[in-house]
């Protein structure tokens, strides 16, 4: 273990182990797992795996199903018709702000970040794309400042993650959005209201995709 992982609280490790087995899709919509199941998946005490629960409880990502079981829950139509809604609404404005903070050093980075995107979706890799797409958002909205909203979009992800990588492994990463080298280009023109619409894009797509995926029954 590295020092900068000692100074991380056991409880801060297994929240955020647990909170990415959801948002990648690990753990799929519906799919009950038991809290003894989830200590020793995620190498952890039972304090923690209950703590990492609990908070993961209040942020929408997981539903107690009784007899020491949570699953992750199952979007409906309606639920995601308001999580597209505070996504196209939050995100791009978040973008937006970014965009006033941007340097080189940030550009360059997202560059980084879209190069293991593409490498992703050329290997039809869905669980890699997953991780670099939302690193590629996230690298992004960290930079506009905006604590509060930057705090409401992880909450929306973690609501949305699951079913779009139920989407993604139907459909194959090459069908997944990308609207990367919009919003990049928009960077370096110092366009942040294109920066904004380009990330509006790119989430639309994937709400149409896990929109078209709930109307065949798929998800």
């Amino acid at each position: 273990m590295t020092d900068d992982a000692r100074k991380i609280p056991t409880h801060e490790v297994t929240y955020t182990r647990l909170r990415d087995m959801i948002l990648f899709g690990i753990l799929e919509p519906g799919q009950p797992v038991t809290i003894q199941g989830l200590t020793a998946d995620l190498d952890a005490g039972m304090t923690p795996v209950r703590e990492a629960i609990r908070r993961l409880t209040a942020e929408g990502a997981l539903l107690p199903q009784g007899n020491r079981r949570v699953t992750v829950p199952r979007l409906t139509p309606s639920i995601l018709d308001q999580v597209a809604f505070a996504r196209l609404t939050i995100e791009p404005r978040l973008a937006e702000l970014a965009g006033a903070a941007v340097t080189p050093d940030l550009i360059a980075r997202l560059e980084a970040i879209d190069a293991r995107v593409d490498a992703a979706i050329a290997a039809d890799a869905v669980p890699a794309y997953l991780e670099s797409n939302h690193a590629f958002h996230f690298a992004l909205y960290e930079a506009s400042g905006a604590a509060v909203l930057l705090d409401m979009a992880r909450s929306l992800w973690l609501r949305f993650g699951p079913s779009l990588r139920v989407v993604s492994a139907r459909n194959g990463a090459a069908a997944l959005p990308d609207a990367h080298k919009e919003a990049l280009a928009a960077m370096r023109a110092g366009d942040a209201a294109a920066l904004a619409r380009a990330m509006e894009r790119d989430i639309a797509q994937g709400v149409d995709q896990v929109r078209a995926a709930l109307a065949r029954g798929e998800i």
